[in-house]
């Protein structure tokens, strides 16, 4: 059974997370501020970790650098906040999502679910499947509808960044410094253009995504099972 960690300082908002946790099969710590919290996380490593960013002691945003220096499992932030530059700054700090609050209930165990699913997949299989799609990591290669699809070498590059990060939503300066580099990290266009001829490609319907999807002034999602 998984455990999750909360940290909020809002009790109302700890106990609707304990019971809707709870009544779906996860265990649950509580933490009421970053230090109990980054405590816990040390003596008792969950698998996963709720981060409210408005904490008493300190920043969440801190707190989430602090704990990305040694902490592997996923963190999920769920503020108030939802400022773009919140959401790209957590983001690019190591964060593997971010709701904004209120969030429903559904939706947030659905990204938890996406989160410890791609935290257990360790070594994925080279080939892997996503409805019409088949993409073979190793021999660099994309079928749809099992017909080989052309693309170039960008393209699978980026392809196969999506794949690894599946249901993670990376932003557009992660992406930049992945695929072309540090130096083009304010190159934004780029990832538009180059996501926008993947869809081409790989969508039934690229203007109604169903793989790539848009996470507005942030970056790009990947889902590949739904």
């Amino acid at each position: 059974m998984p455990c999750i960690l909360i940290i909020d300082d809002e009790s109302a908002i700890r106990k609707l997370l304990e019971i809707t946790l709870h009544a779906n099969g996860y265990k649950t710590q509580s933490a009421a501020n970053a230090q109990e919290g980054i405590t816990m996380a040390a003596m008792h490593p969950p698998d996963l970790i709720l981060l409210d960013l408005g904490l008493p002691d300190e920043d969440g945003q801190s707190v989430l650098i602090r704990l990305r220096e040694w902490f592997r499992q996923p963190i999920l932030i769920l503020s108030v906040r939802s400022g773009e530059e919140d959401v790209v700054q957590a983001l690019d700090h190591g964060a593997n999502d971010y709701l904004i609050k209120p969030f429903r209930p559904g939706e947030l165990l659905a990204r938890i679910r996406s989160a410890l699913r791609l935290a257990q997949s360790g070594d994925q299989d080279p080939v892997q499947e996503f409805g019409n799609l088949t993409v073979d990591v190793a021999n660099r290669t994309l079928r749809k509808n099992n017909e080989l699809v052309k693309l170039t070498s960008t393209e699978f590059a980026l392809l196969s960044l999506f794949v690894r990060n599946e249901g993670k939503v990376l932003t557009h300066s992660f992406i930049l410094r992945e695929i072309w580099g540090p130096g083009y990290v304010t190159q934004t266009q780029y990832p538009r253009v180059f996501v926008g001829q993947l869809r081409k490609k790989m969508e039934d319907e690229p203007d109604q995504p169903r793989f790539i999807l848009t996470e507005s002034g942030v970056g790009y999602r990947f889902v590949g099972n739904t």
